[in-house]
């Protein structure tokens, strides 16, 4: 075999190496563009509000928030659940549970509220939403203070709960805890007057839960005693 042809063998076995490397190369961005753009699978992400509504006193703890979820991806995102939780606090303090979806932030006498329930997030969307939460039964009395709090999700393509969102929840900025009205989530928006009302407020639910504790304790008391007599009584 001459020189010539084998020169003009490696040529074409070069050219067409690189149209295959090319062919190759323009197959995988296709795909990768097709996925990226409709199939990917996104997170969901939300911010800290600015506001929230709330009503917190010994008997019933509740809080309305409003969200602004963002899909990241091109697959939609099921909702299927959402809670509050407070990561530095104690365990005897309950997560925040989903109790109902208002229409708006400022309750009201006359407004209708729905049952929490699943929803979509449709890909690369953003979505506003109320979520009011509710403890189970009465364990947390918030201080005049910031609390970390956490946002939990569950959504359909995972298992369990999900963080969505750490931020600061400002309870100074509740004036009256025994009226369910707005607050704004701004740090340091109390004037020196509201402060000291706050503070007020906050430290006479807490002597009215001491109270009542103590009271609690004698009935039990009490009624313990008569009980061991009944059942000597009965013996």
């Amino acid at each position: 075999m001459s020189p010539l042809m084998t020169a003009a063998d490696q040529n074409a076995s070069s050219s067409i190496t690189g149209a295959a490397v090319v062919s190759v190369c323009a197959l995988v961005f296709t795909v990768s563009s097709f996925w990226w753009i409709n199939a990917r699978q996104g997170r969901l992400k939300t911010w800290e509000p600015h506001s929230f509504a709330a009503i917190f006193n010994y008997s019933l703890v509740r809080l309305r928030l409003p969200l602004v979820l963002h899909n990241t991806g091109a697959k939609p995102i099921v909702v299927q659940d959402l809670r509050l939780t407070f990561p530095d606090e104690p365990a005897s303090h309950l997560p925040l549970l989903w109790m109902s979806s208002p229409s708006h932030l400022q309750p009201g006498p006359d407004e209708e509220l729905k049952l929490p329930a699943g929803f979509v997030v449709a890909g690369r969307e953003a979505q506003q939403i109320f979520i009011e939460l509710e403890a189970p039964f009465p364990g947390l009395l918030p201080e005049a203070r910031d609390y970390k709090a956490q946002i939990q999700v569950r959504v359909g393509h995972r298992k369990g709960w999900r963080p969505l969102l750490t931020f600061t929840l400002r309870t100074t900025n509740i004036i009256d805890p025994d009226r369910y009205a707005v607050c704004n989530n701004a740090p340091l928006e109390l004037t020196k007057e509201d402060q000291q009302k706050a503070d007020a407020a906050l430290l006479e639910l807490m002597d009215k839960q001491e109270k009542d504790a103590s009271a609690q304790g004698g009935t039990k008391q009490r009624d313990s005693s008569s009980d061991d007599g009944n059942a000597g009584t009965d013996l």
